[in-house]
């Protein structure tokens, strides 16, 4: 597995104890539909949060959260639809990311929980 793959799903594994351990309900991990993926949806209470995940090794060409696009957040909207859709879901909802970022040594990390992150157009 390529490097950046790697680095990839560890960032998700971090997400995901990261959320575990702030009360919230992990529902499903990359969650896809058509050209579309969803790295983690959870709940909390009554409330849907599709979680995008980005992590890289520092910040030199911005910080991770920078890296959704405008396209990455219409693709994300499109496969919530269909989750909520699908799921029967009447609850609220939101979009968040979580970016990590690690330091050049690969042996220590920030987490940082967005919530709210983007509005869908």
């Amino acid at each position: 597995m390529a490097h950046h793959n790697e680095l990839g799903k560890k960032g998700e594994q971090i997400a995901l104890e990261h959320l575990k351990n702030n009360g919230f309900e992990i529902i499903a991990n990359n969650w896809r539909y058509q050209h579309a993926e969803i790295d983690l949806i959870a709940q909390k209470k009554n409330e849907l949060i599709f979680i995008e995940v980005k992590t890289r090794t520092g910040n030199f060409f911005g910080h991770p959260e920078e890296f959704v696009t405008n396209q990455k957040e219409k693709l994300f909207a499109m496969a919530a639809d269909e989750f909520i859709y699908r799921k029967g879901h009447n609850g609220e909802c939101r979009f968040d990311i979580i970016s990590i970022t690690f330091n050049k040594e690969g042996d220590s990390y920030q987490v940082h929980h967005i919530e709210d992150a983007f509005f869908p157009r």
